[in-house]
């Protein structure tokens, strides 16, 4: 897509004998998804762009019809597939809510005491590459820098000489000032990258 866009919900396999399917919401909420007129379905690179016939709520979830998906064995073709909408048509975010996507490619900083501080004072630690569902809640993956030296002493490479990855509870707890516009998120406590 041009534009850029969200993932709200994903395929959950066929409801019916029609091509309908169920969706999975992205965010927990399916007034959004059930207003859209075009979505695309997307796997890794390979997109498709539909039209909405029809989207109707059920008991916990959203049951869409797509243009060109008209039987149960097209729509498994689908099942897991992301659906993407541009930004626009996302679901709005409330305080302290962020898109994954914004998240990605963050800078995980250090000021040396947990608390925010300028820029000047803040040490790149690490880079958000993705987030991920854990058992209690939601994970950064943060690749650690190799260049960062308040951790010289203590950062472990794997066995290519390459910095590791950590993964870091997405709370307050240990994370805040979260800045997507200037891509940059506060680390509260360091003993969390050993």
């Amino acid at each position: 897509m041009n534009e850029e866009s969200i993932v709200v919900g994903f395929v959950r396999g066929a409801h019916g004998v029609s091509g309908e399917f169920k969706v999975e919401s992205a965010s927990g909420h399916y007034e959004h998804i059930e207003k859209l007129a075009e979505v695309t379905l997307r796997r890794g690179d390979i997109e498709k762009k539909c039209k909405v016939e029809s989207a109707r709520k059920g008991n916990c979830t959203l049951f869409m019809k797509l243009a060109e998906i008209n039987t149960p064995e097209e729509v498994r073709k689908y099942n897991g597939w992301e659906i993407e909408v541009p930004k626009k048509y996302a679901h709005p975010l409330e305080k302290d809510e962020w898109y994954f996507k914004d998240l990605k490619g963050c800078s995980l900083v250090w000021s040396g005491n947990g608390t925010a501080a300028i820029a000047a004072q803040q040490e790149i630690v690490g880079t958000v590459t993705d987030v991920l569902e854990g058992g209690a809640g939601y994970l950064l993956e943060v690749s650690i820098s190799e260049s960062c030296s308040v951790l010289a002493d203590n950062i472990k490479y794997t066995s290519s000489g390459k910095t590791r990855k950590v993964f870091i509870p997405f709370s307050f707890q240990y994370v805040n000032a979260i800045d997507v516009k200037n891509k940059t998120i506060q680390l509260m406590h360091l003993w969390i990258l050993e």
